[in-house]
């Protein structure tokens, strides 16, 4: 767009979400999803047996996959598309300079988009022991006997369910509940679907301190007022994210920061004007579809000056379990504080024709409207639930209600019909009810 662009990365190119977020965990997930597939091919009149599972292999693949999207984000590409990339860690001198490997550099604009790390909560004795986390984790060539997670939220969910399939043990240790800022019923779904498994996923529980033991490591648990140990092999962490604000000399630059991030307004500008935030740092939902849309947002603003705002409204997300479950908008808690009087709308996958060809029945859509047929939100739990979620999406950013989704014309069979059905149940209590009938039977009398 014709500006002159900096770009100072301190680790490597891409980021979380390319070495050790979204692709490397999708590509672990479809390691696992294959051989699952095998295990399930009796019903389709195949061979049910895996066969040995090469877990070094299945990693090797998620490397593969990590190289071919690498060229995309290499300090190379973005050379040839203009851009001068400094690989280095940069600080803030003064509210219009940063300082990189001895080199002092002015700007109008500047944009921190330093993300998150795993945060690693207090636990006794794990400064002790070898443990991962989503960054160490894709680097592990053998297959754990016995793989404890600590977290359940979704890093933890995947990484559990990737690992199950592959042929390990896996216990899941979780505060809270599984997923606790999804719809419950929808994670209810997905609870059932991980215990059966065999995943033992311990909600509620606190974890006190963890040890070495003869078999590996020791997790010390709190769990419904008792006290137990559970060893396994492994210990993996994923118990939340924390910003990467150290030694950005934030302060030498007058931006404001706290426990959650760099502290922005809805323009994404931070405390001094000169500089916005974007993704993980800046607070908010820590996905990448997040921060390449406020990228959006900043350019409008910093470029053409125009007053663009983050708008949260039909912002998605998308746990990648199998089932997969995504959701839009405000899960149902939130829309009856929020509407008051709200309608719930449900279609399960057992009634869709492409879901029993595959049989791929488990879940369903269910989505929320006002009394006069508002989209407030959608949740879905089941197979393609990351791609089923983005009709409505669209909905919800773009004020339609939920005739729009219940009148188009829907191929068949596909998983999205199921949608479709969900948003037509608006209309059922109307359209099948006594006076409809009275009208029905009236005008037969003519003809």
């Amino acid at each position: 767009m014709g500006a002159r662009v900096v770009l100072i990365e301190g680790h490597k190119m891409g980021g979380d979400c390319l070495n050790y977020g979204c692709v490397p965990s999708k590509a672990l997930l479809a390691a696992a999803a294959a051989a699952e597939a095998r295990r399930r091919g009796g019903a389709f009149g195949l061979s049910d047996d895996a066969g040995e599972i090469d877990f070094a292999r299945a990693q090797a693949h998620v490397r593969e996959v990590i190289e071919a999207i690498a060229p995309q984000d290499s300090a190379e590409r973005f050379r040839g598309l203009g851009v001068e990339v400094i690989l280095g860690r940069a600080r803030f001198t003064g509210p219009d300079t940063v300082e990189v490997g001895g080199q002092r550099i002015a700007a109008r604009r500047f944009v921190v988009a330093t993300g998150s790390s795993p945060l690693v909560p207090p636990i006794a004795g794990l400064d002790q022991l070898p443990y991962l986390t989503n960054e160490t984790v894709f680097d592990n060539e053998t297959r754990p006997p016995h793989l404890l997670v600590i977290g359940g939220g979704p890093i933890g969910a995947e990484l559990a369910l990737a690992h199950r399939r592959l042929g390990a043990e896996v216990s899941i240790f979780e505060m809270a509940t599984l997923l606790p800022k999804d719809d419950p019923e929808l994670v209810e779904v997905l609870r059932l679907a991980l215990r059966r498994e065999g995943i033992a996923l311990h909600e509620g529980a606190r974890v006190r301190s963890v040890a070495a033991a003869a078999e590996g490591i020791a997790v010390d648990l709190e769990e419904a007022g008792s006290r137990r140990s559970i060893v396994g092999s492994h210990l993996l962490v994923a118990a939340g994210r924390r910003t990467n604000t150290d030694g950005l000399g934030l302060e030498a630059a007058g931006i404001e920061a706290g426990p959650g991030g760099i502290v922005v307004d809805r323009r994404l500008r931070t405390t001094n004007r000169r500089v916005y935030a974007v993704g993980d740092v800046a607070g908010g939902p820590q996905f990448t579809h997040v921060a390449s849309y406020q990228a959006g947002i900043i350019i409008r603003n910093a470029l053409f000056r125009l007053p663009a705002k983050v708008d949260g409204r039909a912002l998605p997300w998308v746990t990648y379990t199998d089932p997969e479950l995504a959701q839009v908008g405000l899960t149902e808690d939130a829309a009856r504080q929020r509407a008051g009087e709200i309608r719930v709308l449900r279609w399960p996958f057992a009634e869709n024709d492409r879901a029993q060809a595959e049989r791929r029945t488990e879940g369903f859509v269910k989505a929320l409207t006002d009394k006069r047929g508002r989209i407030l939100g959608c949740g879905i739990v089941g197979a393609h639930a990351g791609e089923l979620i983005q009709p409505w999406v669209l909905a919800i950013q773009n004020r339609l209600k939920i005739g729009a989704l219940a009148s188009y014309v829907a191929p068949y069979p596909t998983f999205g019909e199921a949608g479709k059905r969900a948003a037509g149940s608006f209309y059922a209590p109307k359209l099948f009810n006594a006076r409809t009938r009275a009208i029905v039977r009236f005008l037969a009398r003519f003809g």
